[in-house]
């Protein structure tokens, strides 16, 4: 084990503070190093920054106490813009910046998906039946006898259709509770087409048009809206129907699972069409005997971000880390290559494997890093791209410098709980439900439910908000979703197991989670599946007992580390949706009283959730907690009733009644 002394401790996580300390060792420069050197701007922190235009940047200084009206007017930009014009603008550029990359993500599945269905993308088939027929169901095309590549074909086209619509309704909003739909319509944000939303955005807060903080932020919720229940509902969607809706599956995480004497090959990134051919070439034996005629035993495939999340899941593929993890596992000295694609994959990867001998591997068009190898992906010929990046491995493995350290640290989990999974374990196949939930809530023996996901941020300690805001809420009976970062967080803490529930949550919640066999912590996915939550919250409604939309329900939202646009995307969509949502570490509107206010306060009123900011993980759960209990006293089952098994005598009298 790596002495720590000399590094101050950046992270709950022991393997990531011992490879902290041999980055040291090594002299080399990691986030954590760059986080303490380069502080961020406060004004832009705030929000109240403007470089919209080359009079620009503006930077806007917070209202003093006192303020005169003179001093409020020195407060504006050059052409005039107001503290709150800037600060909404910034907001939803954000919103824009999240739901493309996670729109684009959707759009690059349906172009696969088509192409699959034409028989034009060797390597690849529809795995799920069963969830083709019912997305086909559900978007209106035809079923009768026709094949499943014909069907597939006619699903492929209506999700590339919903990228480009210019007016009506988006037709994947159905999925929402009608009377989540109707307040979308009365404030006017069901999105036309998920393209348009995101470049009106970019419109609207160009210098000079949209000057009013109300209309933009409507704006920025109705492009949200076409993130969640557009463009991530559909890559979730068809990646199932693709590469098999997951079931639970048991795996590891951390760096620990790397191999000394294999070849280690980590995926890294967010879209899964490459890793799965990937994670199938790895298996075949020519590749297996091309390893072991450099020297190796074997080929080990493990995942980082999001990407690790989508091979876990339906291959259980081990995963190395989270965001802030990336670099470390590059540290160890045994990574032969990282394999990226797009998001949340930092350019100092090539920076740190100078020190090594790991090949950063780039395969997306959208995404080159400036000496990496690029080979870059072709559906139409994947195999042979899954080939070339494993051989690349593999050529690599000779080339270690000898200088390696593989913490000794992993963690078991359960993950791959689909939002068809969670109906099935429920209900068994004939009766998939969720009335099983809804009924332990009302009964009291759950509280609620909680959406906790999102990234890493090096501005708080590694993992430390994620786990103390998790084990805060299962310890007072609140089953928690989770994705992302935050998901391995949990993994990495050991909350992924049906054993945590004995050990760590509430009376309640444990007696539900060991009747059930399920873990307190369920893992849903990848931050693109936050879409199941979606799902599986409308579910719960359709399903009867807790009201009549997503607003009425003791849930809430969580993202206590984030860091990235698409969270913010994806916290305004739920905020949408009618969910309290709670983010930690910084607020992107501070500097704006009256646009936070809006935010936190008027839209409630408007969409029935809203958004709330604490850092402090304890508080920001109690926060959620206290939401979830005014839901319960509004529904009328703040007193938690007990079944009671009834004889024939209290039967009789029912009867009498």
């Amino acid at each position: 084990m790596i002495n720590m002394a000399e590094k101050e401790i950046k992270s709950i996580d022991q393997a990531t503070n011992e490879l902290l300390a041999k980055a040291s060792k090594d002299g080399v420069n990691t986030v954590f190093d760059r986080a303490e050197s380069t502080q961020p701007c406060p004004i832009g922190a705030a929000g109240s920054c403007c470089k919209n235009c080359a009079m620009g940047p503006c930077r806007i200084p917070a209202p003093r106490a006192e303020e005169t009206p003179e001093e409020k007017l020195q407060r504006r930009g050059l052409c005039g813009a107001t503290a709150e014009t800037i600060a909404a603008r910034n907001f939803i550029r954000m919103i824009a910046g999240g739901a493309s990359a996670h729109s684009d993500h959707g759009r690059g599945v349906a172009e696969l998906f088509l192409a699959v269905a034409r028989g034009e993308a060797p390597g690849y088939e529809i795995k799920d039946e069963q969830k083709l027929l019912q997305v086909a169901l559900d978007w209106g095309i035809e079923i009768n006898d026709r094949s499943n590549n014909e069907i597939a074909i006619d699903i492929g086209n209506k999700a590339l259709a919903a990228y480009g619509n210019q007016e009506g309704e988006l037709l994947t909003v159905r999925k929402a509770p009608q009377k989540r739909q109707e307040i979308w319509r009365r404030q006017g944000i069901i999105p036309r087409g998920i393209d348009r939303e995101i470049v009106e955005i970019m419109h609207r807060t160009h210098m000079g048009v949209d000057q009013d903080y109300h209309s933009l932020l409507k704006q920025g919720a109705r492009a949200a809206i076409g993130d969640g229940w557009g463009g991530s509902m559909i890559a979730t969607e068809l990646q199932d129907i693709l590469f098999g809706t997951p079931a639970p599956i048991l795996g590891r995480a951390n760096l620990g699972v790397l191999e000394q004497d294999q070849v280690n090959l980590i995926i890294h990134g967010h879209e899964p069409l490459l890793s799965e051919m990937i994670v199938a070439v790895a298996q075949e034996p020519e590749m297996i005997e091309a390893a072991k005629a450099k020297g190796a035993k074997g080929i080990n495939i493990a995942g980082m971000c999001c990407t690790a999340n989508e091979i876990l899941m339906r291959h259980g593929v081990p995963i190395a880390g989270n965001f802030l993890q990336q670099e470390l596992a590059i540290v160890t000295g045994v990574v032969e290559a990282m394999v990226v694609d797009v998001q949340c994959i930092m350019q100092a990867l090539t920076t740190v494997a100078e020190c090594y001998h790991t090949k950063i591997i780039t395969t997306s068009p959208k995404g080159r890093i400036p000496g990496a190898l690029h080979i870059e992906f072709d559906e139409h010929a994947a195999l042979n791209s899954a080939r070339e990046i494993v051989m690349a491995a593999i050529e690599n493995f000779p080339n270690r410098k000898g200088n390696t350290y593989i913490p000794q640290i992993q963690s078991d989990q359960v993950a791959g709980f689909s939002y068809e999974t969670v109906n099935y374990l429920l209900g068994g196949m004939f009766r998939a439900s969720m009335r099983p939930l809804n009924d332990n809530i009302i009964n009291g023996r759950i509280r609620g439910v909680a959406g906790v996901v999102g990234c890493n941020n090096a501005r708080v300690k590694h993992n430390e908000a994620h786990i103390a805001m998790v084990k805060e809420l299962i310890k007072n009976d609140v089953l928690v979703l989770t994705t992302g970062c935050n998901a391995i967080a949990c993994a990495e803490a050991g909350l992924l197991l049906p054993e945590a529930a004995t050990q760590y949550a509430g009376e309640g919640l444990a007696s539900v989670c060991e009747t059930v066999g399920i873990p307190p912590v369920i893992h849903m996915g990848s931050c693109v599946d936050n879409s199941r939550i979606l799902i599986a919250t409308a579910a719960m409604v359709k399903d009867g007992g807790l009201g009549e939309d997503i607003s009425d329900l003791p849930v809430a939202g969580a993202a206590p580390e984030w860091m990235s646009e698409k969270a913010i995307s994806i916290g305004q969509y739920f905020v949408a949706s009618g969910v309290y949502t709670v983010f930690g570490v910084t607020w992107p509107t501070i500097g704006s009283k009256e646009v936070t206010d809006y935010l936190f306060k008027d839209m409630e009123q408007m969409y029935g959730g809203m958004w709330a900011f604490e850092p402090d993980p304890i508080k920001a759960a109690h926060m959620m907690i206290a939401h979830i209990d005014k839901k319960r006293k509004a529904l009328g089952i703040d007193k938690a009733r007990e079944r009671v098994l009834f004889d024939m005598a209290m039967r009789q009298k029912l009867e009498a009644i």
